[in-house]
């Protein structure tokens, strides 16, 4: 995991649900813990764009449901802003489900993925149609 040069605003929470891109059979994930995150007594811990968490699958094929998972988040509605000044926001909260070393479990993935998440975990961009 290398660090990310843009100052990603944390955009979801411990407990969002969001969308699954990838090809493995899960729809909708459910945010337990966001891995690395440093943060104060009583706050809950948030994610940004190229963050790996730890999900629970809550849609999807019978039987990938009710399984925790990693996953690294691609895409957040909350906008955030590259070193070069342009803020970037998408329509959607999505990740992709990957292993313990990052390596995603999927063979696609739908839709455009942000590029400080390709810089993070760079297999994720192989399998990428649309790097943002």
């Amino acid at each position: 995991m290398k660090a990310v040069k843009a100052s990603v605003t944390r955009g979801i929470q411990v407990g969002s649900y969001i969308n699954c891109a990838d090809n493995t059979g899960a729809k909708v994930l459910k945010v337990i813990s966001v891995i690395g995150y440093k943060g104060r007594r009583r706050r809950r811990a948030s994610a940004g764009v190229g963050d790996m968490v730890v999900c629970s699958v809550k849609e999807g094929d019978v039987k990938i449901r009710k399984q925790v998972v990693k996953a690294v988040i691609i895409r957040q509605k909350k906008e955030y802003r590259r070193p070069n000044g342009i803020r970037v926001k998408f329509e959607d909260n999505a990740a992709v489900i990957v292993d313990d070393k990052g390596n995603p479990k999927g063979t696609m993935i739908k839709g455009p993925i942000a590029k400080e998440a390709v810089e993070r975990f760079s297999p994720i961009g192989k399998i990428a149609t649309i790097v943002v």
